[in-house]
């Protein structure tokens, strides 16, 4: 039993018991001993109990003594909290949930705890994480899109008020030790960076230890990971075995281990999002070897088969039907031999993917289990963010970042690469009939908030010391934000009225304990409203009125502004309609009306208004109202060493002229090394050393890469080494003619065809003196080509010509949250 005791008095969760023994509430302790008896854990951090008054010159004499002050902890019994999530996983994918991916530790998870098969979340990425951790919706906390996609208005600037403490900030704020390990992506884009500001990092967000990254999404061969604030290396390379997903638990399984070594009587919080399975699809490659030919029967196969065994499960109820087809997607038997190949051959490797994340989480499981703490664990396993990903497009592709520019990849060259899929040269994702399948018995998507395969995901709870039932299954209705006020509530906590001084919000979710014990407890999360990028919905009593604005896989628009008040309101009873199958729109027209009056009380209400369903203009800063680190600097001096800056924090290069300058000391014997680069092999440029001689490359997609070098070395000594990229204009995209020199000399001139519009990559940096993460060339190697010489400062000088996207005949979409 953990003992509960805070400077000589037992604590609860929301007063002190007077120990035996304690001083008489009489004169000068009185006050004193009543602050210190009526503790509450409402305001956080709780204030310091006041010792009593001093009674004596010899501290030998004090009467009565001074007691030991001893930590804070939470209430006694609380257990240990972990929440793990996944990301970009559908309803239909998980064997846990009928799916044809193998999740051994899920199912053994659910077989011991709780399934439950109607779990909602936002849709998309960093709102549904930000609506876990504050149990706030994500408009409420100004998360209504992916941080990258922020804008000025109070729903979607991407920065999380103070007044909405996240449930790391309310278990640190009371005892527990807290840790986060893996995908963050809530951090604001402008704040990444060694100038911060870190209160929106991790570590300012209640969680002492983080180790991870803060953007949409990672390369798990050579992630760039943060440990802390501090951009940190892997200790291994993926030819010695590494993978982001292994080394994600090892660290957790590290951490728990020191918990229970040193505190052994304090519970503890780990909160386990996983990059996986996001694209891109990085496996080791046994695991895709288990899923050979076991796709070659297509998705609209696969969807029978799911649903069948989702019947057999009870995780639907066995007169749910599949829901309709989404337009526009083909069906298997349209597909060419050519198509059929690549289309299984990608979905056998999201497969191995899915089954390595989850026998990760087995991993953690099992040390959890060795440690005795398994029992006393509330663990929630998330399978998805969102709904699968449609972000593939309608045949897949080899390299995400080159699809969202509308580039898309065709079957034949999919083949071509077969044998290399899963590995560090590529950057793979499925097509979108494998998502539809992977959403199994609903309807679209990731990112279509208006239907159920956007936006429910299967859900575990595993707590034996809290559960009678083992291997139950609860059909409440429930939503992301109602796993904060359940961890309140199992540890006995109150929601805090006040952090760090501001008053709190209140939590907009419903504690899902109630039905833990009790399987037939009517629903107590009567409605919940939805909203992503313009798609729509609300729900009340099983009613459900809905409206879809986009299409996810169109990745290039047409320029065209669609009038939400255009958009067609479907109407669904799912009572009795389990899969949004049988619209009612017609049939129950003031039934209709009355949800959409509701939708819009309820998103006024939470900062929903005004709808923007503006996808790549959102990417510009300018054009979206928010801000960025540069500002309107256009020449930034960097010194060696700066490293781990995004997109959105570090000189924007692209559509434009610009000019690099760099001091260097090149040493006797030569040279070699990366000068600045960004990007990596899926896109990106390189200003370096080869050989002794200047080099420029440019990566374009992972695609073509144009070299420009000089034809001699450089000789010993002090040296200006310059690049002028001349931008040929006449809209986004564009290629330039590239000018080296020497100390003011010209040594060398090339061309780069085309460039790269709008982002390099979500998971690589822009790093001065070394290329992070994966090469942008094979002229050096992975990680290991740091400048061999002295740099002593690197300029960037940025030109006015810059072209947008408003000068572009098209516009690109982003296919990355």
């Amino acid at each position: 039993m953990r003992s509960q005791r805070s400077c000589g008095v037992s604590v609860s969760a929301g007063h002190i018991d007077v120990p035996p023994g304690a001083p008489p509430k009489s004169g000068g302790l009185d006050a004193a001993w009543r602050l210190l008896v009526e503790f509450s854990r409402e305001r956080l951090p709780i204030p310091d109990p006041q010792p009593p008054a001093v009674t004596s010159l010899d501290a030998r004499d004090q009467s009565p003594a001074f007691q030991p002050r001893q930590p804070l902890r939470p209430p006694q019994g609380a257990p240990n909290v972990v929440v793990v999530l996944l990301d970009d996983m559908g309803f239909g994918a998980p064997s846990a949930f009928g799916g044809p991916c193998s999740t051994p530790t899920a199912e053994r998870l659910a077989d011991n705890g709780l399934r439950y098969n109607r779990f909602h979340v936002t849709a998309i990425c960093s709102p549904t994480r930000q609506a876990l951790l504050t149990g706030r919706n994500h408009h409420s906390v100004g998360m209504g899109v992916t941080t990258e996609m922020a804008s000025a208005a109070p729903g979607y600037c991407g920065i999380r008020p103070h007044s909405a403490a996240t449930i790391g900030q309310m278990l640190q704020g009371n005892g527990y030790n807290t840790a986060a390990f893996g995908k963050w992506h809530q951090t604001p884009a402008r704040d990444v960076s060694a100038a911060g500001p870190f209160d929106r990092w991790p570590t300012g967000e209640g969680f002492e230890k983080f180790y991870g990254f803060l953007c949409a999404e990672m390369n798990h061969w050579y992630p760039v990971l943060f440990d802390g604030t501090k951009p940190v290396e892997p200790t291994r390379k993926p030819e010695d075995g590494y993978h982001l997903s292994e080394d994600l638990v090892d660290n957790a399984i590290d951490w728990v281990r020191d918990q229970t070594s040193l505190k052994p009587d304090n519970p503890f919080f780990v909160y386990l999002p996983f990059g996986a399975t996001h694209a891109p699809y990085h496996v080791p490659r046994e695991y895709r070897e288990k899923y050979r030919g076991k796709f070659d029967h297509g998705w609209d196969a696969q969807r029978e088969i799911t649903l069948a065994r989702q019947k057999e499960l009870g995780v639907v109820p066995q007169d749910a039907e599949l829901a309709p087809w989404s337009e526009g997607v083909p069906h298997w038997d349209e597909l060419s031999e050519e198509e059929k190949r690549s289309a299984a051959s990608l979905m056998e490797l999201y497969a191995g993917f899915a089954e390595h994340t989850d026998d990760q989480v087995g991993r953690f499981v099992d040390a959890l289990d060795e440690l005795g703490e398994l029992d006393n664990t509330l663990f929630v396993y998330i399978l998805g963010d969102n709904g699968a990903s449609a972000e593939g497009g309608l045949g897949g592709t080899l390299n995400e970042h080159r699809f969202a520019s509308g580039i898309p990849d065709s079957a034949e060259f999919i083949n071509a690469h077969d044998e290399s899929l899963g590995d560090a040269s590529t950057h793979a994702h499925y097509p979108v009939g494998w998502a539809l399948a992977m959403n199994t018995p609903y309807q679209w998507t990731k990112q279509v908030a208006s239907h159920f395969g956007g936006i429910r995901d299967g859900m575990i709870v595993h707590w034996p010391a809290g559960i009678s039932e083992r291997g139950g299954l609860r059909d409440q209705f429930h939503h992301v934000i109602d796993v904060v006020p359940t961890i309140l509530e199992a540890a006995g906590l109150p929601h805090p009225t006040e952090v760090n001084g501001v008053p709190q919000q209140p939590i907009e979710g419903t504690s899902m304990l109630y039905s833990f014990n009790d399987a037939d407890a009517p629903d107590r999360h009567r409605v919940q409203y939805f909203e992503m990028v313009g798609n729509r919905g609300i729900y009340q009593d099983g009613w459900m009125a809905v409206t879809r604005h986009g299409t996810p896989w169109v990745m290039v628009q047409d320029g065209v502004r669609r009038s939400f008040d255009e958009d067609r309101w479907e109407l669904y009873n799912t009572n009795v309609d389990w899969t949004q199958s049988h619209d009612l729109a017609e049939q129950y027209p003031e039934k209709l009306r009355e949800l959409q009056q509701l939708f819009l009380v309820e998103a006024a209400k939470h900062q929903v208004l005004p709808l923007d369903d503006r996808m790549t203009e959102r990417e510009n800063p300018l054009e979206a109202g928010r801000l960025d680190l540069m500002g309107d600097r256009r020449s930034v001096t960097f010194h060696a060493g700066a490293k781990r800056l995004t997109e959105e924090t570090a000189p924007n290069v692209k559509n434009r002229s610009h000019t690099l300058t760099a001091m260097v000391e090149v040493p006797e014997g030569g040279v070699e090394g990366v000068l600045v680069a960004q990007g990596g092999h899926t896109g990106g440029w390189s200003f370096y050393f080869h050989d002794g001689k200047p080099c420029y490359a440019y990566n374009y997609f992972g695609s073509v890469v144009q070299h420009v070098r000089a034809p001699e070395r450089v000789a010993a000594g002090e040296h200006e080494i310059s690049l002028r990229f001349d931008y040929d204009g006449g809209g986004v995209g564009k290629g330039g003619a590239v000018t080296l020199h020497v100390d003011g000399t010209e040594v060398a001139w090339g061309r780069v065809d085309a460039t790269i519009p709008y982002y390099f990559a979500f998971d690589e940096t822009f790093d001065v003196g070394v290329d992070r993460a994966s090469p942008v060339t094979d002229d050096y190697r992975p990680v290991d080509n740091a400048f061999t010489g002295e740099l002593r400062r690197l300029r960037v000088d940025l030109d006015d010509d810059q072209w947008s996207d408003v000068e572009a005949a098209a516009a690109f979409r982003t296919a990355h949250e």
